[in-house]
């Protein structure tokens, strides 16, 4: 089994989801007492947040690539960046480290393709709907992305850092994201990516007729197939 080094804290809410993920599916692939060798760096998100909303990305990938290295020089074999968001700055994390990264997009749209998703909405904050790093990796496998319109956009975003980040969970923002999501639908999106890791705390897929891929759930199953080298 290889190691897995989780880079996380962005936010810890949806880390620890990671966590127990990865554990969960080692310990049902091996049985027994089997869990995940891995090791965790969790950053502090209040030094990661504001430079995103300054636009600060360089000083944000000094951090990421930091707790990169650290993670490699403890043993990782490979990464897993626990966040959508700060996959803006993946290049820079790989262009410091030997350890391969394991792309949050790409891991999504690998299951895509093998569904035969060809249009897909995609949720997330409002860095990821609406600047290209995310996007481009989808359309690059040939899959259209559709995001909310700009005033949809403002709630999901909104909701992320008020509420799911903190692990506030409100009804009423379950409504709301749900509706973004039946409108993807009405625009032609054969299912909606929960493309921030914090959203599985929010809206499962028995919520909606609507299929619902969830990043934090494909991104680590991804892992565990990869550190116990099944794909």
């Amino acid at each position: 089994m290889q190691t897995i080094g989780l880079i996380g804290g962005m936010s810890w809410e949806s880390t620890q989801t990671y966590y127990r993920l990865i554990n969960q599916q080692v310990r049902n692939r091996l049985g027994g007492l089997h869990s995940a060798r891995l090791v965790l760096y969790s950053v502090d998100f209040a030094e990661i947040e504001p430079l995103q909303q300054r636009g600060d990305w360089d000083a944000a990938a000094e951090i990421l690539g930091s707790a990169a290295q650290a993670v490699e020089a403890a043993g990782a074999d490979f990464l897993v960046l626990c966040t959508n968001t700060m996959h803006k700055v993946a290049p820079q994390i790989e262009r410091v480290v030997q350890a391969p990264l394991l792309h949050i997009a790409d891991a999504t749209a690998s299951v895509l393709a093998s569904d035969g998703v060809t249009c897909v909405g995609l949720l997330g904050t409002r860095f990821t709907m609406e600047q290209a790093f995310y996007r481009e990796r989808l359309e690059a496998r040939g899959i259209e992305v559709l995001v909310p319109d700009a005033a949809q956009r403002e709630v999901i975003h909104a909701v992320i850092f008020q509420e799911l980040c903190q692990g506030v969970i409100k009804p009423e923002s379950k409504v709301a994201y749900l509706e973004v999501v039946d409108s993807l639908a009405q625009r032609g999106a054969q299912g909606v990516i929960l493309g921030c890791t914090e959203m599985g705390l929010l809206i499962q897929a028995g919520d909606t007729a609507v299929t619902l891929y969830d990043t934090t759930e494909i991104h680590a199953g991804q892992a565990v197939r990869l550190a116990l080298g099944e794909s």
